[in-house]
């Protein structure tokens, strides 16, 4: 990347000045590299040859790590100056007894050299030996785990480039297959049919259409889905025996219908929305409209974007609350158990192994009723505790596990019950890799494919916060994860998945620290038309931004900063003056770059870094420090009023 890719924003005069020093730190480094590109070595060869010069003018009064020699100078190299400052430090006083010995560009290679080996934050903690802690499941990885270790047992939900629904129009209001006369996709629901018929053949009077597919949850959180019409209505969502909204028989004059329903982010849930008009109701006219409100967003029609007609199984979603982790170091981390998350992960168990016991035979694939019941009902037990320890169980293991539990328990369902709750209670679910040891039984004890194993684990949470799936752990059982090409192979797979584009778009969230961003108010004196609703916009607009870097066939990291692009729709358009029709849809459209360039610019990012009713250049300015350059900023040292 060149340097003017790096620092040349051109809405940053707008947003925060650059302090000179930074400035300058970049352009010795870049001009460091630069001409070491220029004399046919890389900047590790120029880093060497500053740690020639060390060994030959510095270690001696130095130390060769730069610990410091008693008799000369004692203290040790690290502190928090500049390539800049040390290589003026070193050109006015290195070495002692003559001053002028390392000067101009020996200067800047010794400065290079020992700010990257031992004098600088990062050096020092990458000397420092490593100290290895058990890690938890975060709340993200437990609720992603939960879900597909059940879901690994039922029918996979299927995302494609399809995008809409499926809709069925029938010619009367009980779906019979006779009686359908178009079978077609719809992008939305959103229709006003008025008194009039919605296609051929069909009676004005009397009529049914069932919209059958998925829907795509973006963001974690609780999800209210709403239906407004006056005519009868049934909507399912993630669950295709209790409707989520029963509104067949209409009571009263309610002409919307909304119900609330927790999802879990970057996931497709099945969804079937059925209506019908009736000649014996006494609505003259028939209209529906299918919307949303998600987690921090407005009511909205759910875009096309959202939908696909193809309908997947029914996913198990943990809705026993959890305290937030720790994110005190920027991102969330596993490290510690309170008593509190002690709980909600005992309660989770409980509410998961109700589920399975609730749904054992669809999981296990067999009936009350069958003369193998039990035998097939220990063995689905057998795969459920090994798919969520993430390894093969030894004797020991399946004795403890399962066997005892079907022993002692007075029925199947209590038994399936005891061995959900021990498997989830247990460190080796709940805690990242804790059995590295070989402990999977003498034909799959040796150390390589344990090791595969802990490759599998590692994997799966590194691209999905999750469990790996069927095929991971069969490469895993064949010893395929030995090599980088094998491994490559897998995570190449992996990163198609839908689970990993929502642990990437949450990490752009963080890095962007637009999760902090809740409540984004404005003066409505100064700004009258900057409400809720245009808050929602432009949250879409970031993460569809975000999604095209994503996803694109060209995507690029460097879109993120350089990128002239933004998707706008009529409301936004109307706020900052782009050129587009007051109802269109949310579309990329180009902007000034003289103004906005990369997702620094957005006016999402703007707005929330930003005070009430005037701008921020602090708020914007700790954000460019910390999140782009990667800046540690030291607290003021006392406050100044203005």
């Amino acid at each position: 990347m060149k340097f003017d890719s790096l620092l040349c924003f051109p809405s940053c005069a707008a947003m925060v000045r650059v302090p000179r020093a930074v400035v300058v730190l970049f352009a010795l480094l870049v001009s460091l590299e630069l001409r070491a590109a220029d004399d046919g070595v890389s900047i590790d060869d120029a880093l060497k040859a500053g740690e020639t010069i060390y060994r030959q003018k510095c270690a001696m009064c130095h130390g060769a790590e730069g610990e410091g020699v008693a008799e000369h100078y004692g203290k040790p190299l690290a502190g928090d100056r500049t390539v800049k400052d040390l290589a003026q430090v070193i050109t006015d006083t290195m070495p002692e007894e003559d001053p002028d010995a390392c000067v101009g560009e020996e200067a800047v290679q010794v400065a290079a050299y020992i700010h990257e080996a031992f004098y600088s934050e990062v050096a020092q903690a990458r000397r420092t030996k490593a100290r290895i802690e058990l890690s938890r499941l975060t709340v993200r990885q437990y609720q992603n785990s939960v879900m597909d270790l059940v879901g690994s047992f039922g029918e996979p939900s299927r995302w494609d480039g399809e995008r809409g629904l499926r809709g069925e129009y029938f010619k009367s209001r009980n779906f019979r297959g006779s009686d359908r006369r178009i079978d077609r996709r719809d992008p939305m629901v959103d229709f006003d049919f008025g008194e009039a018929s919605p296609g051929e053949d069909i009676d004005v009077n009397e009529f049914a259409i069932r919209w059958d597919g998925s829907v795509f949850a973006p963001d974690t959180g609780d999800y209210e889905f709403i239906v407004r019409t006056e005519n009868g209505v049934r909507l399912w969502v993630n669950d295709t025996e209790r409707p989520l909204i029963d509104a067949w028989v209409r009571s009263g004059t309610d002409l919307e219908h909304r119900e609330a329903i927790r999802l879990l982010g970057g996931r497709a849930y099945r969804l079937r929305l059925e209506f019908f008009k009736s000649e014996r109701g006494k609505e003259k006219v028939a209209a529906v409209s299918l919307l949303w409100k998600r987690p921090n967003h407005v009511d909205e029609l759910i875009a096309e974007r959202y939908l696909a007609p193809h309908a997947g199984g029914t996913q198990f979603v943990v809705n026993t609350p959890f305290p937030p982790d720790d994110r005190s170091v920027g991102y969330e981390r596993g490290t510690s158990v309170s008593k509190q998350w002690d709980q909600a992960a005992t309660h989770a168990a409980i509410e998961t192994a109700g589920y399975v016991a609730e749904n054992v035979n669809r999981l296990a694939g067999t009936r009350s009723n069958a003369a193998d019941y039990e035998s097939r009902v220990k063995e689905f037990c057998y795969q459920f505790v090994e798919r969520a320890f993430r390894r093969p169980l030894n004797d020991e293991l399946r004795q403890f596990f399962v066997d005892r539990q079907f022993a002692a328990a007075e029925s199947v369902d209590i038994a399936v019950k005891r061995v959900v709750l021990l498997a989830l209670k247990s460190p080796r679910f709940l805690y990242r890799e804790v059995d590295s040891a070989p402990s999977v039984g003498d034909a799959q004890s040796e150390s390589s494919t344990v090791h595969d194993y802990d490759v599998a684990a590692r994997l799966a949470f590194a691209l999905w916060d999750s469990l790996p799936d069927r095929e991971l752990l069969d490469a895993a059982a064949k010893g395929q994860l030995h090599t980088a090409e094998q491994v490559r192979v897998q995570a190449e797979r992996m990163s198609q998945d839908l689970r990993a584009r929502a642990k990437l778009h949450e990490f752009l969230h963080t890095w962007l620290r637009v999760d902090h961003i809740q409540d984004l108010s404005k003066n409505a004196e100064s700004f009258p038309e900057f409400d809720e609703a245009l808050v929602s916009d432009l949250r879409t607009s970031l993460d569809l931004f975000l999604d095209e870097v994503i996803t694109s066939s060209e995507a690029d990291f460097r879109q993120l900063l350089q990128s002239e692009r933004l998707f706008a729709n009529g409301r936004l358009a109307a706020f900052y003056g782009i050129d587009l029709p007051e109802d269109a849809p949310f579309q990329s459209v180009a902007l000034d770059p003289r103004q906005r360039a990369g997702v620094v610019s957005h006016p999402f990012l703007l707005s929330g870094f930003a005070y009430y009713d005037t701008s921020s250049p602090i708020h914007r300015g700790v954000f460019i420090a910390r999140s782009l350059l990667g800046r540690s900023l030291r607290v003021p040292p006392e406050a100044v009023a203005h």
